[in-house]
């Protein structure tokens, strides 16, 4: 299976979408883009996994300074909201997660990608980002993200604009 060239998105309508989040309460990028002037979209392997807690955490430890910029953080996987839900409380995380169980939305932003590891080959969610601004349009995306450091280069990111 061929990885989608990404790159073609940046300047372009992000895709569309309405997902539930860990409350069961659907979150549609097009009511959202009327609310924030951004719209941090991140794709995440799985919930409770030493990376995703990572990046998650720092999302949340952020979100304050992200929310007086105007932008709104939004991490997909295809876990549950259930399993979001708990995440969540387990982890004390202060952001939205959406649930993409169908995998429409990672099909979509070409995110759900053939991986390997020890040699075994398997389908799943490849570790990126998506800025979406106040029209609808991507203006930065981030591929091979560093758990760790991330949170903080989109904010970093965001403050430049």
């Amino acid at each position: 299976m061929k990885k989608a060239n990404k790159e073609t998105l940046i300047g372009q309508k992000a895709p569309d979408f309405s997902l539930s989040n860990q409350n069961k309460e659907i979150i549609s990028l097009k009511h959202l883009i009327k609310e924030y002037k951004y719209i941090v979209l991140y794709f995440y392997p799985k919930d409770l996994t030493p990376g995703c807690t990572t990046e998650a955490i720092g999302f949340s430890k952020l979100q304050e300074e992200f929310e007086k910029l105007g932008a709104k953080i939004l991490g997909v996987s295809k876990d549950s909201p259930e399993k979001h839900s708990k995440f969540i409380e387990k982890k004390n995380l202060k952001i939205d997660l959406l649930s993409d169980e169908n995998l429409e939305v990672l099909k979509k932003y070409g995110v759900w990608v053939e991986k390997s590891m020890f040699g075994r080959k398997y389908m799943g969610i490849s570790r990126e980002t998506f800025l979406i601004d106040k029209n609808g349009n991507i203006i930065k995306h981030w591929q091979k993200v560093k758990p760790l450091i991330h949170p903080k280069e989109v904010l970093e990111f965001i403050e430049s604009l």
